[in-house]
């Protein structure tokens, strides 16, 4: 079970918008199912905190509309896969980079009305605010800077479209080198000046991530988008934000025991095999449910004494060996992910116990997983 602790989400934002100052808006990422969290649960807990959502694909920002959320969402992914009629009547906010997707949004057919009251049965036909994406060197997504001055001139030339906001993103924000950041937070820079000297003053500019907003104050423009943060993690031990809290416990129980002569194998391929006569416990969680495969090194607590995880994890379980803990039983809880007693596992611990980055320790817990949400006090444990 996955216990998401709303409490925890709240305070995050309170410590962001600390940190931020006067005058930042927070744009609160939930794609990814809000990073493992419960896209639809964690929006409407954000929605009154936060100045707008972001997600990644038009389908997010339509499963939050369908839940009933109302309030700004953006569209960061810049992949719309023809969505752009949906995208205007449910006053979603894209983010382009791609001349098609302009001439699309120009002509969009709108084929109810749209949340802003417009479009059929309405005085007029919307008016879609969009942000233009910049590639200031991540070279994954986003206008050169050469193609902006025309990509501007265009979207001016259509009635129906109007360039609300100017983006990019960093890809070493997290670095230990800051040299890469700066060199595109001096691009992006340059590109804003050059949209502003063109007639085109966009009303928001945002360029900085979790890491960016906490370390880069300059980054940080009119709005920032975390996602990380707010969930209570960072993503490298150069960007530093002490005071936040997880939002995720993974727990589960113990479904079986078997204790084990010296020499016995474990799990598939035989990987690990008892160098004394041990107990080790079966736990109904495995690489289906999102916990990694190939760990190295993993712990779980049971009882609250720290177990190895032995054998190869499979798509439906894991093992732990219990030798060293006095009295488990089946029913027993296990954490994977939390706090029991005096002893904690972050999910930076079974990242690196992985060879891979908390992003995708969280992201993965599978939707098979039960969400249990729960609002906690002010220093309690998650």
């Amino acid at each position: 079970m996955a216990e998401i602790d709303l409490g925890a989400l709240r305070r995050n934002v309170e410590r962001l918008r600390r940190t931020l100052g006067v005058g930042v808006s927070i744009y609160g990422v939930v794609k990814a199912d809000a990073y493992g969290h419960g896209a639809v649960r964690v929006a409407r807990t954000l929605e009154p905190l936060v100045d707008a959502l972001a997600v990644s694909l038009a389908e997010e920002g339509l499963e939050l509309r369908e839940a009933g959320i109302a309030g700004p969402i953006i569209v960061l992914g810049a992949y719309l896969d023809r969505y752009h009629s949906e995208i205007v009547e449910e006053a979603l906010t894209p983010v382009v980079y791609d001349r098609d997707d302009l001439e699309r949004f120009g002509a969009a057919p709108v084929r109810r009305r749209s949340r802003r009251g417009r479009g059929p049965g309405g005085m007029a036909d919307p008016v879609i605010d969009l942000h233009v994406k910049i590639d200031t060197g991540m070279n994954r997504l986003g206008l050169a800077e050469a193609a902006l001055p025309g990509f501007l001139d265009r979207a001016a030339q259509l009635p129906r479209v109007r360039v609300r906001g100017l983006c990019t993103h960093f890809a070493s924000a997290d670095a230990a080198d800051e040299g890469s950041a700066r060199d595109q937070l001096r691009r992006f820079t340059h590109c804003l000046a050059a949209a502003r000297a063109r007639g085109v003053g966009p009303t928001v500019v945002h360029a900085a991530n979790s890491a960016a907003a906490v370390r880069f104050p300059e980054a940080r423009f009119d709005a920032v988008r975390p996602g990380l943060a707010l969930y209570g993690a960072m993503p490298s031990a150069a960007v530093a934000q002490p005071d936040l809290e997880p939002v995720l416990a993974l727990r589960t129980r113990i479904m079986a025991l078997h204790d084990l002569a010296p020499g016995a194998a474990v799990s598939y391929g035989g990987l690990w095999r008892a160098a004394r006569p041990s107990r080790v416990a079966t736990l109904p969680l495995g690489y289906a449910d999102g916990y990694p495969r190939h760990v190295r090194g993993a712990e779980v607590l049971v009882r609250g004494r720290r177990a190895p995880i032995v054998g190869a994890v499979c798509m439906d379980m894991l093992m732990a060996d219990i030798t060293d803990v006095p009295g488990a039983a089946v029913g027993d809880a296990v954490t994977l992910i939390g706090r029991d007693g005096a002893l904690g596992i972050s999910v930076d611990d079974v990242a690196r116990w992985a060879g891979t980055v908390n992003y995708e320790i969280l992201c993965g817990i599978s939707k098979r997983v039960p969400r249990l949400y729960r609002e906690s006090a002010p220093g309690a444990a998650p």
